[in-house]
């Protein structure tokens, strides 16, 4: 009867902690992470009430999930805790706190009247090194007794996968970061290679219009069509960086935005550009915005590089990953085994860009291209 019953508890802590390390490695905001985690800890530890919370650099929390309290009941305390009492105590020890009653220590002090009373109290610091990230406690054991020691050895394992939720939340937002930097000086540079150029060289050959408008008209009326030429192009260059700046609007999925860009490009273009899709609306928004990207940037590799007759983008669901494709019928490259482009070109035409950011939603980006064949950018995302 003791083995079974030992073997289930061993059961129930297994699954517990899977469900935990699975909420960390999926794709979920850091805050449905740690909520599961909490979740998690307080049903295994059988505890009434348990929450997690992460300081800012304000005296505050930048996240505080918390079980067992209603919204209603939430709404009642009031705002978000401060760092004060026992949860200060707690963020600048380095110890678990396990106490049978939480309200007879000297740093219980400040808690909402419409607080639940807590009593016997389990916490232990999420860390990080010598780092302290935050704190996770239980309170009120339904279990007579308390907290045991095999409890806040189990409650320190929840606060290390809650360490890593919180590192990875901080990487990724450190990693999108420098995505936006890294796409703002690549505009910098358009700007700077396509329309600067264009208008230094516009600004010359109106000064040599003005020179000559008396001795030479003729001449002038040349050099006057060669202003209005290249005032066009530069015109032309500008709405292009202009119309990579706006943000892709998916709020209808990335089929309809997909479809919409390829129209607006059809238009404004005088290669023809299609576009083709085949049950594949099913990725999750932050991927399908990866995976836009990626295709505006083959696009206009496409249209502004390859001298091409056509441009096909095609999306489709194929063997449990979305294939996205931006073929061309230009003028090609050559490419090394690897697929990349030999002689340096790789970081001219953004291809570097877009497999750093095919990688970021854990896809692969392939270019198949030769010269006088064509180009074909190629994405696939598991699903």
């Amino acid at each position: 009867m003791g083995t079974d019953a030992g073997a289930g508890g061993e059961g129930a802590t297994l699954h517990a902690v899977s469900s935990a390390v699975l909420a960390v490695t999926r794709h979920l905001s850091v805050h449905e992470v740690l909520q599961v985690i909490v979740r998690a800890a307080a049903q295994l530890l059988d505890a009434r009430y348990a929450a997690l919370g992460v300081p800012d650099d304000e005296g505050s929390f930048a996240e505080f999930v918390v079980e067992g309290v209603s919204q209603e009941e939430w709404d009642r305390i009031g705002p978000l805790p401060r760092q004060h009492g026992m949860l200060d105590a707690m963020l600048h020890g380095d110890t678990p706190k396990r106490l049978k009653d939480i309200r007879r220590e000297p740093e219980f002090e400040g808690w909402p009247h419409a607080h639940p009373v807590l009593k016997d109290f389990l916490g232990v610091p999420i860390r990080d090194g010598e780092d302290v990230l935050g704190i996770v406690f239980l309170a009120n054991k339904r279990t007579p007794g308390g907290f045991t020691e095999d409890d806040e050895e189990l409650l320190s394992l929840f606060a290390a996968h809650a360490a890593i939720a919180i590192i990875n939340a901080r990487l990724y937002e450190h990693n999108r970061e420098l995505t936006v930097v890294a796409e703002r000086n690549r505009l910098a540079r358009e700007l700077h290679d396509a329309v600067a150029q264009k208008l230094f060289s516009l600004r010359l050959t109106a000064r040599t219009a003005s020179a000559l408008a008396e001795r030479d008209p003729v001449r002038t009326v040349q050099e006057l069509e060669q202003v209005e030429r290249l005032a066009a192009e530069a015109l032309a260059e500008l709405r292009a960086v202009i119309f990579e700046l706006r943000p892709a609007d998916l709020a209808d999925g990335l089929v309809a935005s997909l479809r919409k860009h390829v129209e607006v490009l059809d238009r404004a273009h005088e290669t023809s550009v299609r576009f083709a899709a085949e049950g594949a609306d099913v990725l999750p928004e932050e991927h399908e915005t990866v995976a836009y990207r990626i295709a505006q940037e083959a696009l206009y590799n496409a249209l502004r590089h390859a001298d091409a007759r056509t441009v096909d983008v095609r999306l489709a669901a194929r063997d449990e990953h979305v294939v996205l494709e931006v073929a061309d019928d230009g003028s090609g490259f050559e490419t090394s085994e690897s697929g990349r482009p030999n002689g340096g070109g790789e970081g001219g035409l953004g291809l570097a860009s877009m497999r750093d950011r095919a990688c970021s939603i854990g896809g692969t980006l392939t270019i198949d291209a030769a010269p006088g064949r064509g180009t074909t950018v190629r994405l696939e995302v598991p699903l």
